[in-house]
């Protein structure tokens, strides 16, 4: 039997939630209980018990809380957390399994009344339709699914003191943490045995295996290479910032930079890599990766700034507890010096890996090491990785930032044919592939080595990780744009869109642009916008039957001319866009799927329909959204505009012109549809017959064709601005 949470008031719910309810999401569900409660309270006074339940629930809280972990139930001595539930980094699985870890460590050191709990955790990853506007502690989630009995099943075969996981966690967690199989259960309900593994700590620093050749970086190699040596050669320390979306491949460029800068001069460089995990558990830790990695083993550590130097023994403490804080920032200025000494005798290359992970303490390290060295005048050079939504880690002179675009379709069916030969598939699936894959070389390997047939949205798990994580930064204004133009699959209008969220004319347009600005839409030949292949299956999928149904009620209402209960009524003119969008939903809704009639409902949109849609800037199509404060615009309750500065917030607030949207030609598309009666009115592209509506030539528009560039405006108040016809 299931288990799930009831809800209260489903219209509360909605009235909260608008304007989508509830998604279907793959999260990571842990389940902690305390082993042998029952003996333990039999002995127990009643004013014990209490104290001690709620120690034990106020400890497994807090750690939960630190790892953004959300309290979904209480039962009985056992507490369920989701991870993922309201937003996802594409590190849940890694959350969870840490604050297990935690939660054991936590429960030891505190002994509530000199009583040692023992406790056993169950973690299970799996897909659940969640209730968004529940998604809080305490707030019981309604998250219901096969994945909640999963991980209460593992949690009840875990050992005393230990952290089970199934076998989709193990592999959301693989190389970040340690684990060890265990014998393969047969839990009760389930048809199937399962494998099962128990974490036993966090995982040290491996070094990367990359067996894939390196295609379409050859630019890149190029430039970061050369700027490295030139730093190195010329005494002139230099930052070089390889910048990138997750899995860009990026630490496999800085692998290979690393590799191709092995002299310089005839002289042997010093090479200190460091990796920063997600969720640090020390500050400084990843430097003590630098001050340990040999390399070059000609160049070790010198002797003297490790022992007997200034500062040696609060550096040799720091490499004993690399995640013990206050060791770090004794040990600070001792590693500072131990790496320029190691450049007054050779060239040194330091290099970290996802920066945008680290604590400011590492970035503020890194920032002085640079300037120590300038001013010194070493042969030193920073290398690092890090997000494109991150700021510049040094924005000063002596910089250089190296964007990694996506790969083009050439580099990508290449990777893509010898990646599918070498997992023995046939390599025509390249061609099928190849849209999917969106030049990024993280999906196409998991789209080559998988098959993702039996997963959620036909999507492999670590594509879907990166697509869910891009979606989750977005509010819920932008992500309700998005699932719905991939519900309605093929090129979306602005106007098709407000008809299934029942939102009034000319909100959805300036969203869907900076969806676009995003690199999650792009722009129709056709006219209007089309989700990007891969994204639409996995915001498709996340859609609710439920909600699919409502779309398709709302797009055939505004067809036949009902009333949808939508703030304002959407205009007759684009109840065309309406019933070609109605054709494409349905409730089923096939992901992705391109429905007839699409071009002609996007040409048929009219007004914000994106005939002019806006210019995407070049360094969008590396697949990042936006992140705050980047000029994105969000919604709130009372549906007012909320927009950056420098956003032209002034126009939109009401104050000045307001931009509107080219008047449809109503006469076609109307006459057009079967069933619908004649209207009266002027034949099509008549303007002048309309009452109040005059045509206004363009400065120099003598030597154009009638009728052709030229501006509409609506005489009168309340009229239209000027706008382009098409």
């Amino acid at each position: 039997m299931l288990i799930t949470t009831p809800v209260g008031s489903r219209e509360a719910v909605v009235a909260v939630c608008r304007p989508l309810p509830e998604e279907r999401r793959t999260v990571t569900v842990l389940f902690v209980d305390i082993v042998g409660s029952t003996r333990l309270v039999e002995r127990l006074d009643p004013e014990d018990v209490r104290a001690l339940q709620r120690a034990y629930f106020g400890t497994v809280a807090s750690v939960l809380r630190r790892w953004r972990g959300v309290v979904e139930k209480y039962v009985g001595d056992a507490v369920m957390a989701l991870f993922g539930a309201s937003a996802s980094d594409g590190f849940d699985a890694y959350r969870a399994v840490r604050a297990g870890l935690d939660i054991q460590a936590a429960l030891d050191r505190r002994r509530p009344g000199g009583i040692r709990l023992r406790v056993r955790v169950g973690v299970a990853t799996g897909e659940v339709l969640l209730d968004l506007a529940c998604a809080h502690d305490g707030g019981h989630g309604a998250a219901s699914g096969a994945v909640i009995t999963t991980a209460a099943r593992l949690q009840e075969h875990a050992p005393p003191g230990g952290v089970v996981v199934c076998p989709v966690t193990r592999d959301a967690v693989a190389g970040l943490v340690e684990q060890r199989p265990l014998a393969t259960m047969t839990l009760a309900g389930k048809s199937l045995p399962l494998d099962v593994w128990r974490v036993t700590g966090t995982a040290g620093r491996r070094p990367a295996r990359h067996r894939a050749p390196l295609v379409g970086r050859r630019r890149e190699l190029a430039t970061a290479a050369e700027e490295v040596t030139a730093a190195l050669r010329q005494r002139r320390p230099r930052w070089i910032s390889l910048v990138g979306p997750p899995g860009s491949g990026r630490s496999r460029l800085l692998h290979e930079v690393i590799r191709a800068v092995s002299r310089v001069d005839g002289v042997p460089v010093c090479r200190r890599v460091a990796y920063c995990p997600p969720y640090p558990a020390g500050e400084l830790a990843p430097l003590a990766d630098l001050l340990r990695t040999r390399v070059e083993a000609l160049h070790p550590l010198p002797g003297a700034a490790v022992a007997d130097g200034p500062g040696g023994g609060a550096l040799a403490a720091f490499l004993a507890a690399p995640h013990d804080d206050t060791a770090a920032a004794r040990a600070v200025v001792a590693c500072r010096e131990a790496l320029l000494g190691l450049a007054t005798e050779a060239p040194v290359v330091v290099a970290v890996d996802d920066l945008d992970r680290a604590a400011p303490a590492l970035r503020r390290f890194l920032r002085q090491l640079h300037v120590a060295a300038s001013d010194r005048g070493l042969p030193l050079a920073v290398v690092t990785t890090y997000g494109s939504g991150s700021a510049d880690p040094l924005p000063a002179p002596g910089t250089r930032r190296i964007p990694l675009r996506p790969l083009g379709p050439l580099e990508t069916g290449r990777l893509l044919r010898h990646l599918l030969g070498r997992a023995g598939r046939p390599p025509a699936l390249a061609a099928r592939l190849l849209p999917l894959a969106g030049g990024s070389p993280a999906v196409a390997t998991a789209y080559a080595l998988t098959d993702p047939a039996d997963e959620p949205a036909g999507v492999p798990a670590a594509a879907r990780r990166l697509v869910d994580a891009r979606m989750d930064r977005l509010d819920g204004t932008h992500r309700a744009v998005l699932m719905a133009g991939a519900a309605r699959g093929g090129p979306v209008a602005a106007a098709t869109v407000e008809a299934m969220l029942g939102w009034p004319a000319g909100r959805a347009t300036p969203v869907l642009r900076a969806l676009a600005v995003a690199g999650l839409l792009r722009p129709a030949a056709t006219g209007g916008w089309t989700v990007e292949p891969l994204v639409g299956r996995v915001a498709a999928h996340r859609l609710s039957r439920a909600v699919r149904a409502d779309f398709a009620r709302r797009l055939r209402a505004v067809s036949e001319g009902g009333d949808i209960g939508a703030p304002d009524a959407v205009a007759d003119g684009d109840r065309v866009a309406a019933r070609a969008g109605l054709r494409a939903v349905g409730v089923a809704g096939t992901p992705g799927a391109v429905a007839g009639g699409g071009h002609a409902a996007a040409r048929a949109a009219g007004a914000g329909a994106g005939r002019h849609p806006a210019r995407v800037p070049e360094d969008t199509a590396a697949g990042f959204a936006p992140a705050a404060g980047t000029g994105v615009p969000t919604w709130d309750t009372d549906e007012r505009g909320i927009f950056p500065l420098g956003a032209g917030r002034s126009r939109r607030s009401g104050g000045g012109a307001r931009p509107a949207p080219v008047p449809p030609d109503r006469g076609d598309a109307l006459r057009a549809m079967p069933g619908l009666p004649a209207r009266a009115g002027p034949a099509a592209g008549d303007l002048t017959a309309w009452p109040g509506w005059r045509t206004v030539p363009l400065p120099g528009a003598a030597a154009r064709p009638e009728g052709v560039g030229r501006a509409r405006r609506r005489a009168g108040p309340g009229g239209y601005a000027p706008g382009l016809a098409a």
